[in-house]
């Protein structure tokens, strides 16, 4: 095979200079030239690059200056910015990006129906196609600080009336035959079955299919329908786009993941629906806690506090609560999460049991969520604070409540499998290595049964710590084998 083929790489080696900053990054990982080529491996494989077949020789050759086609700069960049709890862009390795569209380039994008439906059609299609080549070509990088929150907050802004009405061919909205009643309401349904399979068997099953119906939606949205239809369309268009964004987060595929929540976004503002974009900035805030931007998280979360204040239900409000307490746990600030955990035990307190008003999307925010979100927050704070036994022992009760109404609700196995793992890590913190060793135990067949990278990651963390941690117990020496063998490291079958 050539290089192509073996590495996906490309650019020549004359007048190349060692890659100084990808250097950097390197030496400080402590990974070495052939684990780090195992990873990039995996995350190829993730995504469908089933070509690139990277090696020692190959990571030398970065180092030394030569350039890899996409998508290694991708996934590098994914690479170390987990490794390292911060975004670490294509730029920042000295690594060079390719030639990219408006539709997947940015987040910085007009607040305007017409370019909104093309940008989403454009952006879902191109998913599809290259999933279906098995081959994620597209370089996306991941947008974070101002270059994030400020075109976030233009969600805020009133659009001007008419704005956008000059679109050219590409945009215009077609004639075509009105929707029904009955077509729009199965629409809706079809959205809250997939999101039901999302929590039920994780992001890697069913993305391709919400990509897909997402991509028709904008078909129908270039039609000409009365205002009432459009608006609810437009709805559908953001609730299909979240969910192809939470896919995509659960799988590790953050670029795609964040530039699916800013089309969602722009198709909320379009719905006319706050309290739906709100929930879109959550997701969004959860990414940068995931991918350790606090502060980022922090300002979405004020947002979307801020938008919806008037019209979002108590559900609604008691979620942003305990997202606000998971950002202020990652930047360790102490009094600040305990008054936002109150808030949003206060607030949950006011939901009434089967309230019919409440869209489907909040409806996972349950007491079980409720729990486990302020549990991570202080399970969070126990890790800023350098393990404190005093977080560990708040974070305790709180997740062992969240395991045990997660154990009776079959529908979000994904969320049991999350908090079995997330209470390990808080009998790791407490030093109780048997009982960490037996809640991964638990989650191992959760862990087989749904398509979360997510869920994997974490636990493969969670055991590799003990191990590190505690590797004479023979309970911890026991899980080590028995995950190797159930949950080997190989790539789930994401796109």
């Amino acid at each position: 095979m050539g290089a192509f083929e073996l590495g996906g790489n490309g650019g020549t080696c004359a007048d190349k200079r060692p890659n100084e900053q990808l250097g950097s990054w390197f030496v400080r990982s402590g990974w070495s030239k052939g684990e780090l080529a195992r990873q990039v491996n995996r995350r190829a494989r993730q995504l469908g690059a089933h070509h690139i077949s990277t090696d020692t020789s190959r990571v030398r050759r970065w180092l030394d200056g030569e350039q890899p086609r996409e998508p290694i700069p991708r996934i590098l960049s994914e690479l170390f910015s987990e490794r390292f709890g911060c975004v670490v862009s294509i730029e920042d390795l000295g690594l060079r990006t390719a030639h990219q569209s408006p539709s997947v380039s940015g987040v910085d994008l007009p607040w305007a129906g017409p370019q909104t439906v093309s940008l989403i059609s454009e952006f879902s299609r191109s998913d599809l196609m290259l999933a279906r080549r098995g081959f994620l070509g597209t370089s996306l990088a991941l947008s974070a600080g101002p270059a994030l929150i400020e075109p976030m907050q233009r969600w805020l802004v009133p659009t001007p009336a008419g704005a956008g009405d000059e679109a050219g061919p590409e945009t215009g909205r077609r004639r075509g035959g009105r929707l029904s009643q009955p077509e729009l309401e199965l629409l809706e349904s079809t959205t809250m079955m997939f999101r039901q399979w999302d929590a039920q068997c994780g992001g890697g099953l069913r993305r391709k299919a919400v990509v897909g119906q997402l991509h028709e939606v904008t078909d129908l949205l270039q039609e000409s329908h009365p205002e009432a239809v459009s608006k609810r369309l437009f709805k559908v268009a953001a609730e299909l786009a979240e969910l192809a964004g939470w896919m995509s987060y659960d799988i590790g595929l953050q670029p795609t993941a964040q530039k699916y929540f800013v089309l969602a976004l722009h198709a909320s503002k379009e719905a006319g629906d706050k309290p739906l974009g709100s929930y879109i900035l959550s997701s969004m805030s959860r990414q940068m806690i995931h991918l350790g931007r606090p502060d980022d998280a922090l300002e979405l979360i004020h947002l979307a506090q801020y938008g919806s204040r008037e019209m979002a239900t108590p559900r609604t409000q008691a979620m942003l609560y305990a997202m606000e307490a998971r950002a202020y746990a990652g930047m360790g600030q102490p009094s600040k999460v305990k008054r936002a955990v109150r808030m949003a035990e206060d607030t949950f307190a006011d939901v009434e049991p089967g309230a019919r008003l409440e869209p489907d999307w909040i409806r996972f925010f349950s007491e079980a969520e409720l729990n486990a979100e302020n549990a991570h927050s202080y399970r969070d704070l126990a890790y800023v604070a350098g393990r404190s036994p005093t977080y560990a022992s708040l974070a305790h009760p709180v997740m062992e409540r969240a395991v045990e109404l997660f154990g009776k609700d079959p529908e979000h196995q994904r969320s049991y499998a999350l908090n079995l793992i997330g209470m390990a890590t808080v009998h790791l913190l407490q030093r109780e290595p048997e009982q960490c060793a037996d809640l991964a135990h638990q989650a191992i067949p959760f862990a087989k049964q749904v398509r979360s990278e997510r869920v994997n990651t974490r636990l493969r963390k969670t055991v590799d710590t003990a191990a590190r941690s505690f590797s004479e117990v023979a309970e911890v020496i026991q899980l080590t084998e028995e995950l190797q063998h159930h949950l080997p490291e190989t790539a789930a079958e994401a796109v």
